[in-house]
């Protein structure tokens, strides 16, 4: 229960680089590029662009510091793995957004933030943190070799 409390600590921190990176960038483009006066889905794109620089953030702190024990020597399929599940996210967060600013007619930028920054996000860091940790990170998709020269070495914390 330890590791888990200190592996959710480290995604936690590496998320929240990964929130500052989305929030800034969803509001310099919500109001710049992607104005919803100029650009009809304007903020669903700048939340798609936002999150998107968001998933590569969180993937190299992720790999590289929350899951580096249980990380895949096949980097490549490994971050298409993340890819998908952080595109699930992503894809709850627009969800939420949508619905907010579409539906609902909670078109301020203050509405997209907490739509997008507060629901979404909670909602899809659930969905992520739980998707990573049963399957793209996943101590039993690794090779039988691997998990034998880790129980053999010394553990250096």
């Amino acid at each position: 229960m330890r590791s888990l409390l200190a592996q959710f600590t480290r995604f936690g921190l590496v998320g929240l680089v990964g929130l500052a990176v989305d929030i800034l960038l969803f509001n310099v483009l919500r109001v710049s590029v992607f104005s919803p006066e100029n650009v009809a889905s304007g903020p669903l794109l700048a939340k798609t662009v936002s999150t998107t620089a968001a998933i590569i953030v969180n993937w190299i702190g992720n790999r590289l510091w929350t899951f580096r024990v249980h990380r895949r020597s096949h980097w490549f399929r490994e971050g298409i793995e993340f890819a998908l599940v952080s595109v699930s996210g992503m894809a709850v967060s627009l969800l939420v957004l949508w619905i907010s600013h579409y539906v609902l007619g909670f078109t301020s930028l203050l509405a997209d933030n907490i739509a997008s920054n507060v629901v979404g996000l909670i909602l899809g860091a659930l969905l992520r943190f739980t998707l990573y940790r049963v399957w793209v990170f996943s101590p039993h998709r690794r090779p039988a070799a691997a998990l034998n020269d880790e129980a053999t070495a010394s553990p250096v914390r």
